[in-house]
Parts: C-alpha cells; sequence; structure tokens
C-alpha cells in the first residue's frame, strides 16, 4: 500500500510553507502529496484510511534553520515545544497526540521536521529551508518507492 505524504503549512508565512513546498516538488517526482494547512481535524480526516502517514512541516525550535528530524509518531510523544510554530491554535502537535489518545494514529506516522527561520507574513522561505525542501523530498521519494516496492 502506497503511503499517504502530507505537506503541511502556509506559503504566506515564509518557511511555514516548507510543507506544502516538499508537497510540490514529490509531485514533479511522480508521488502524491496531500497539501494542508495543518489544522488537527483536517489532518486526522485525511489519514484515517491509511496505514503509513508522512507527514512533513516546519518546526521552530533551537536548532539551526534548514535542520531536518524525523519523529516517528506511533513509538513515541511528539516533542510539543519544536511543533508550536502552527498558526492554528490546534495544530499538528495537536492532532497527533489527540489522535494517540483516541486510539486513532495511523500504523506508521513518519514526521519529518524542517526548522524554519523565518515566519511573518509575506517573507518568503530562507535560503536554508529552500536546501532542506529538496533534500527532504528526495528522501521521501526514495522511501515511497521502497515501500511501494515491497508492499505484497
Amino acid at each position: 500500500m502506497e503511503p499517504l505524504v502530507i505537506g503541511c503549512g502556509n506559503l504566506d508565512r515564509g518557511d511555514d510553507g516548507a510543507g506544502v513546498l516538499v508537497a510540490r516538488r514529490l509531485r514533479t517526482l511522480g508521488i502524491k502529496a496531500e497539501e494542508q494547512s495543518g489544522e488537527s481535524f483536517s489532518l486526522m480526516d485525511s489519514w484515517k484510511s491509511f496505514e503509513c502517514v508522512i507527514l512533513v512541516d516546519a518546526v521552530c525550535s533551537d536548532h539551526p534553520p534548514g535542520e531536518v528530524r524525523i519523529w516517528d509518531a506511533t513509538a513515541y510523544p511528539l516533542p510539543k515545544a519544536a511543533l508550536q510554530c502552527s498558526t492554528h491554535a490546534f495544530g499538528l502537535y495537536e492532532a497527533v497526540e489527540m489522535a494517540r489518545t483516541l486510539e486513532r494514529l495511523p500504523d506508521k506516522l513518519l514526521i519529518y521536521g524542517i526548522e524554519g527561520r523565518q515566519f511573518a507574513p509575506g517573507a518568503p522561505p530562507s535560503a536554508e529551508v529552500e536546501r532542506a525542501v529538496d533534500s527532504v523530498a528526495q528522501q521521501i521519494a526514495e522511501l515511497v518507492h521502497a515501500v511501494t516496492f515491497i508492499a505484497p
């Protein structure tokens, strides 16, 4: 079964558009990828019929811009502090942890977090995030191809 790939973010808020940019790059590589704003209930609804989900979003913490971190959300609770960049009061972190509580997580949920630097309205993505977008898109494309060909 092919995994669901979701890129979250807002292209009008600088580095916050990282996930959406990854989704768009993946589509140019022939990989199906959805774009979402990162609103919790929409995320939970979109992954309900998938066993494997790969989600990409911008994160903000004390790590350098463009750094990529990957979390297996089905194995461990997410680091709340890194996932609080959302323009939604109820975003990615809340969606995952609520789904965990309700036992509505997919069997596998990988989250790729791209560390952002600038989130101001109207700002373009930083150069560091642009480079990370290319790298993450390539990593996910390779992962999707491997999962798709290995699955029965």
